[in-house]
């Protein structure tokens, strides 16, 4: 690893640190709270359609509450897929599949969905990513294992994507001025919050 990435790596764990220490302050009520204000403005602006192929994810207790959001989407008719990973495969891919009543935590203490059907990531309609952090350009600040920039790597390949779109879930406070991009990262087109929409460079 080069000096620089070295610097990289040790500015994003601290920035990570910070971020996540602020999630965790937020209240149970707060939490509810913001994850119905959330999901208004993500209904308000995307006006989610039927057989539309949406991927979420099961969240984490710090982490913006997604149960309204996939309630939503049920309501809408839309079919959604959660992430899953792949075990057995190299390098530990991240795979979406479809929603079921079946699911076990792995060893993250995620929700993933036990059986159903697979979808390749190139075919889904709308993504919801959890974040850490994220800037007004799209730059994603995960938790560092790189799956969701793996799975989507191929948005390197092509200047313009159609699908899917990118769309991080986040409190407002995790918006920083600037956070320095790897040349791994992939590029959110916009991120939703309590507070609002966020349009982001590449959306």
């Amino acid at each position: 690893m080069s000096e620089t990435q070295v610097t990289l790596a040790a500015s994003r764990k601290r920035l990570r640190s910070g971020l996540r220490a602020k999630r965790r302050a937020v209240t149970p009520k707060d939490r509810k709270l913001f994850a119905e204000q959330l999901t208004h403005n993500v209904d308000c602006w995307l006006h989610l359609r039927p057989s539309w192929r949406i991927a979420l994810y099961a969240a984490l207790p710090e982490e913006l509450d997604t149960t309204p959001l996939i309630e939503l989407a049920r309501q809408r008719g839309c079919r959604i897929y959660l992430p899953r990973i792949d075990r057995h495969s190299l390098g530990r891919k991240m795979q979406f599949v479809e929603m079921s009543t079946r699911q076990r935590s792995n060893r993250l203490g995620i929700f993933e969905p036990e059986g159903g059907r697979i979808i390749g990531a190139r075919w889904l309609d709308v993504v919801f990513l959890p974040l850490v952090g994220f800037d007004s350009r799209g730059v994603r600040l995960g938790t560092g294992g790189g799956f969701y920039d793996r799975a989507f790597a191929f948005r390197h390949w092509r200047a313009v994507w159609h699908t899917p779109r990118l769309i991080g879930l986040a409190y407002s406070f995790q918006q920083v001025e600037h956070i320095t991009s790897a040349a791994h990262d992939v590029l959110m087109d916009a991120v939703v919050t309590e507070k609002g929409v966020i349009r982001c460079a590449t959306g």
